[in-house]
């Protein structure tokens, strides 16, 4: 979110501190400002040292730009009215920064007193009221529609403990956790952020002891406080994170990746054994087969063959041996034939972009998998009878199904590109091309469960019923209907996102039905993949003067360059599986071996397919059926 004039901010303990330095800093920048405290004197200072600050950029408005309002932050009643005076003054609410905090340091198992001054306050204030101010700042934004940040503001006690005032440290441990729990919201255009600084200079921080404060490099300077808070509102990546601020390391976010692997439980870990024994009926044969890539060519029946490779035993230390089972078909398995996504690179290559299976060996540095375990692989190989990967690159799962397959490739495509390069929020409307396929139908019910009219095109009446099961708003078949024309009427302001697979003429289609401010995100361009002569560049005239006429943004996307976020959007979708909002819809025409795979990718490119076209490699795992 951009600081900008017109935006508004709420912030409790705003008279003092670092809530006084941010209501500010904010009033620098134009933003108008309620400041919420106890001390109405310091208050007023501060409402009238704000609008000093936002004349600048309010001199011909007669209304203030800052508002002070004096207030109990435990007292549910008056936080609820000091929110609806701010919507009334201000119109919406932008950003709530929750900063009023206390501290107290007398021993809290010989206190038996109640109110002020007793440790029970100290949570109620540094807690409690933290938690009911971001609730109704989330209910502000939600009822305006409006997107929206959030910062709580906690403490570096809440990160580790701070031996002198265990209530404080605890209470400001609660804001850390509850605030990185609240990341969904950020379906709703709502960014809820924690930050944690050790000592600040304020009147609260000068009463720490100064052997401390010295031994951990000083007070933080307020400014450094400051950019810290104006990072978490600018950048829109930033949702459920906390901002570790101090004089040795500068600003963190915690926790770090390798400590968030010590104590994260894999959410992609089966929580029960496999009910079948199936691997008794798995043998490690000397030799296997697999599908490569012999000559690059945008045909794959052409360019691709059958080929019998050892297996070498043992492997390695640090990998896994995978049974496969299932193998997922893609509509880049052409790009891929055809050369389109390597660079020095020649064939044999091993074809296959994802697999599930059973684990039937692993190396001797390998703890954490075990035999018999059903795991998913996203690395090139897949259509092959065994793959050797690096553990690394293994997904646990509860179970080898197809619809693992669907969340893979596909899944993680709709998720990670609506979210960084569609910028998807709520209360929009959303197109999505050819969202009867394998990444359509994740783009449809990720947009619909995040609150948006969902519009979708595909070919032909089974894939039309699919889509109406998915929840979509508007299905348009382009057999019956004029998506042109559809666009035209229904949507005359235009669409705000486009989830765009098609490519060709398609593509200028969508970018004459993008709105304002609209985002256009290329997945692919499926009808440009199998041309005589390959991936044909084509020419859009005019795109350059179409965008920059309505502020427009036409972004690709290629999933490989997200690889850092699989993790925790593939555990965002297995979540949504497991609970029933999400459906994965499996082509049910059947596959079997790897000499179907050639099919496969032709049945895909057919326009024929319904959901996610899968090939069973071993065709006696058919038989038995599971859900994830």
């Amino acid at each position: 979110m951009e600081l900008k004039p017109g935006l508004s901010a709420l912030v409790t303990g705003g008279a003092s501190g670092i809530g006084r330095a941010l209501c500010l800093a904010l009033g620098k920048k134009g933003v108008s400002v309620t400041i919420v405290d106890f001390s109405e004197e310091r208050g007023k200072e501060v409402a009238l040292l704000v609008e000093k600050e936002n004349k600048v950029f309010h001199q011909d408005e007669k209304s203030p730009s800052s508002l002070f309002i004096k207030c109990d932050v435990t007292n549910s009643r008056e936080m609820a009215a000091a929110f609806d005076k701010h919507l009334e003054a201000f119109g919406g609410l932008d950003i709530c920064i929750n900063s009023a905090g206390i501290a107290s340091q007398a021993p809290f198992w010989n206190d038996e007193t109640e109110g002020k001054g007793s440790w029970r306050h100290v949570i109620e204030v540094d807690f409690l009221a933290v938690v009911n101010c971001t609730r109704l700042a989330i209910r502000a934004m939600q009822s305006m529609k409006k997107h929206g940040v959030i910062i709580n503001l906690a403490s570096a006690a809440g990160l580790y403990p701070l031996y002198v005032d265990p209530i404080y440290t605890g209470s400001k441990g609660g804001v850390v956790m509850f605030t990185r729990s609240l990341r969904f919201f950020k379906r709703e255009g709502i960014r809820i952020n924690v930050l944690c600084p050790e000592f600040v200079q304020t009147d609260m921080g000068s009463q720490a002891d100064p052997k401390v404060v010295n031994s951990l490099g000083g007070f933080i300077p307020m400014e450094t406080v400051v950019n810290g808070a104006f990072e978490l509102i600018r950048d829109e990546s930033k949702a459920g994170s906390c901002l570790w601020i101090t004089n040795r390391r500068g600003m963190e976010y915690w926790p770090t990746p390798n400590e968030e692997k010590k104590y994260l439980a894999n959410p992609f870990k089966s929580k029960g054994s496999y009910p079948y024994n199936l691997t008794s009926k798995i043998e490690k044969p000397n030799t296997f087969e697999k599908i490569v890539v012999h000559t690059f060519h945008h045909n794959f029946r052409t360019a691709t063959k059958i080929v019998r490779a050892d297996l070498n035993l043992p492997i390695k230390s640090d990998h896994v041996l995978v049974k496969i089972i299932y193998a997922g078909v893609n509509a880049s398995d052409v790009n891929f034939s055809s050369g389109r996504y390597f660079s020095g690179k020649s064939p044999p290559l091993d074809a296959g972009f994802e697999g599930v299976g059973l684990i039937v060996a692993v190396g001797d540095s390998v703890e954490h998998l075990k035999v018999g375990a059903p795991v998913a692989v996203m690395v090139y190989g897949s259509y092959a009878e065994f793959m050797t990967v690096p553990s690394r690159h293994v997904i646990p799962v509860a179970r080898p199904d197809p619809a693992v397959l669907g969340m893979l490739t596909s899944g993680l495509t709709a998720s990670i590109a609506l979210e960084t390069a569609g910028r998807m929020i709520s209360g929009e409307a959303i197109l999505v091309t050819a969202a009867a396929g394998g990444t359509g139908q994740f783009a449809v019910q990720l947009a619909k469960l995040a609150g948006n009219k969902v519009v979708a095109t595909c070919g032909g009446e089974k894939k039309a019923v699919l889509l109406k099961s998915l929840g979509v708003d508007r299905v348009i078949d382009y057999k019956k209907e004029n998506i042109k024309s559809v666009l035209k009427k229904e949507f005359p302001e235009g669409v705000n996102i486009i989830y765009e697979s098609v490519g060709g003429e398609m593509f200028n289609l969508c970018l004459n039905a993008l709105a304002t401010y609209g985002r256009l995100v290329i997945i692919g361009m499926v009808s440009q993949y199998q041309g005589e002569h390959g991936w044909k560049p084509l020419n859009y005239p005019g795109l350059c003067e179409k965008i920059l006429a309505k502020s427009q943004t036409v972004a690709g996307f290629f999933l490989p360059h997200y690889a850092h976020l699989w993790k925790e959007h593939l555990g965002r979708l297995f979540d949504l599986y497991s609970s029933g909002k999400l459906k994965v819809a499996v082509d049910p025409k059947k596959f079997l071996g790897l000499s179907s795979v050639a099919d496969a990718v032709e049945y895909l490119h057919s326009g024929e397919s319904v959901g996610k076209v899968v090939v069973c490699v071993d065709p006696k795992f058919t038989q038995q059926s599971a859900k994830l």
